[in-house]
């Protein structure tokens, strides 16, 4: 007696699904839509992370260029205050024949100038003028000009002739001579109204 068992017709395709399947194993598999999704869906936000990094990159070298413009301008600014002050290198503090400050001299040999001021209330005459003059013991004196009248804080231009005797200099002194002046090549008129030690100043 030969017994039939009747195999459900789910079965019989799946048992020749698995017969096949052998067979097809060098095809490639289908992917599931819904991982397709996500993959694509990763994919979107790996971009948008990768914008916004070069927009922070960016971003951050344009913020570095301009603190960078910025700080190139402040240093041109601070340059330009240095530029327009006083390189002091040597100064003075001439006395009276009292031993009292009378004038306080300052040698800026960058802008080529000597700044005078005055210390106490002593004035030249309608006639008088006062004149500067550079000494370096048994030297004769140098000129360095004639101080504005009247100037509480006059200035003398310095020629090279004037810069070299002050490098070598070790006192300035004042005389009294006419409005005009000493005529080129001579001497002062004696004895000196004011006169003091040149000393460099400490950089």
């Amino acid at each position: 007696m030969v017994l039939i068992t009747k195999v459900p017709r789910s079965a019989r395709t799946d048992k020749l699904w698995r017969y096949s399947h052998p067979m097809t194993d060098h095809l490639p598999s289908q992917q599931d839509p819904a991982s397709t999704v996500r993959d694509r869906r990763v994919s979107s936000w790996w971009r948008a992370l990768a914008i916004l990094l070069a927009l922070l990159l960016f971003i951050g070298g344009a913020t570095g260029l301009s603190l960078f413009e910025q700080f190139k301008t402040q240093v041109r600014h601070l340059q330009g205050q240095l530029a327009g002050k006083p390189q002091i290198h040597q100064l003075a503090v001439l006395l009276d024949a009292q031993q009292q400050p009378a004038m306080l001299v300052t040698v800026d040999p960058v802008s080529k100038l000597i700044q005078l001021q005055r210390l106490n209330q002593v004035s030249e005459g309608r006639e008088d003028g006062l004149q500067l003059w550079a000494l370096n013991g048994d030297q004769a004196p140098l000129s360095l000009g004639l101080i504005g009248r009247r100037q509480q804080t006059p200035q003398l231009p310095l020629d090279a002739a004037a810069l070299a005797a002050l490098g070598s200099a070790t006192e300035l002194a004042v005389s009294v001579e006419g409005k005009d002046g000493v005529p080129e090549g001579q001497g002062p008129s004696l004895p000196w109204l004011f006169r003091g030690p040149l000393v460099d100043k400490a950089l």
